[in-house]
């Protein structure tokens, strides 16, 4: 039986999945033209089914397909106790980001999660309402900060331009994935020193759901040591 696995359907992150397969010597290539949310791969029996990176997540932890590539902060994010669902395979070395919390520039004496805390505090007495943290990141915002004891804010929900929420005020503070810095500079925003929730890198990962006879599974034992460097 066929293994079937899916990959971001466009962008950067397809073309260094598309390179980092090819690097372990499985050749992968867009089948039908860019239109065509298929792919075909050398080498190996697998099915290539071309998704989009938020959508991965839930086809791994609903054993539609066996293997997936997508962010380690989208795994952890979609998936509620995502461990009994999916496992590592091995990072990719490529999509490097930190999902971090920032503050406005201007918060000189705000460096760290237990001045947030007490800022927060100030803002719900002040205002009447919690400080607000814009985010698409809920589930793994939410999990940091009550963890660290910051306790007054409230969560807003970003589909936008998550950065540019604090200068539209609709939001105080956010929490979202970066990678150089630069458009929180650009938008008068900064990390807290120990801000980070989670380092996301694209990986490579296994479906615990998915359905693992044994023919499936002397395939993807046969091509782990490729994937891998084992």
């Amino acid at each position: 039986m066929t293994l079937r696995l899916a990959v971001p359907s466009k962008g950067r992150l397809m073309e260094k999945t598309f390179s980092w397969f090819a690097g372990h010597g499985l050749g992968m290539a867009l089948t039908g033209g860019d239109r065509e949310y298929a792919a075909a791969i050398d080498g190996a029996d697998i099915d290539v089914l071309l998704m989009s990176a938020g959508e991965i997540p839930r086809a791994l932890a609903a054993g539609r397909v066996h293997l997936g590539v997508t962010g380690s902060d989208l795994i952890r994010e979609r998936l509620a106790g995502w461990e009994r669902s999916v496992e590592p395979v091995t990072p990719m070395g490529f999509g490097h980001a930190d999902l971090i919390v920032a503050v406005p520039k201007v918060w000189v004496d705000v460096t760290h999660l237990d001045d947030l805390d007490a800022v927060a505090a100030a803002f719900r007495a002040r205002h009447g309402f919690r400080l607000r943290i814009a985010t698409k990141y809920h589930r793994l915002v939410r999990e940091f900060l009550r963890e660290a004891g910051v306790a007054d804010y409230q969560i807003v929900d970003s589909q936008g331009a998550t950065e540019a929420t604090v200068a539209q005020g609709s939001a105080e503070a956010i929490a979202d994935i970066t990678s150089t810095g630069e458009t929180l500079r650009a938008n008068h925003l900064r990390a807290l020193e120990d801000g980070v929730i989670h380092r996301s890198e694209a990986t490579l990962f296994r479906s615990k759901q998915a359905s693992w006879d044994k023919a499936r599974l002397a395939a993807f034992e046969a091509l782990e040591p490729r994937l891998t460097g084992g």
